[in-house]
């Protein structure tokens, strides 16, 4: 079964561009161009993994991730912020304090996006496996 990934920009062309290269790895993606319609995808279709860009307009990335992360239905949902944020400060903040998954700076490369993406998944397996879920 495909692993179901949401992804979150407001860039048309962002988005098209990670739907394109992970479909072609095997994934299942749905793509929501702003915050405010990623956190409605995120809520109806419980997905494997969430790409969240920081920077929109109508919901910040941090506002999407606060929602995710205080509800108990999505909360154990990993999330890979993406963003052009790529002060060494930016990046503490969402590993660290936020502690978000991973945290990847735009322009985003394929091989580094497709290997993250494998990574955060493979780490969230092993941790359901070691807690007999």
């Amino acid at each position: 079964m495909k692993k179901h990934i949401v992804c979150i920009d407001d860039d048309p062309q962002v988005l098209t561009t990670i739907r394109l290269v992970l479909e072609h790895e095997g994934f299942q993606v749905t793509v929501a161009p702003g915050g405010r319609q990623g956190l409605e995808a995120i809520r109806q279709l419980k997905p494997d993994l969430v790409l969240l860009d920081l920077m929109m307009p109508d919901m910040d990335g941090w506002e999407v991730y606060q929602q995710v992360k205080i509800d108990d239905a999505l909360k154990h949902i990993p999330i890979v912020i993406f963003t052009a944020k790529s002060g060494t400060i930016d990046r503490s903040i969402g590993l660290q304090i936020a502690k978000v998954d991973a945290y990847l700076t735009k322009p985003l490369s394929p091989q580094v996006l497709v290997r993250t993406v494998r990574q955060v998944l493979e780490a969230k397996t092993d941790k359901a496996a070691g807690s007999g879920l």
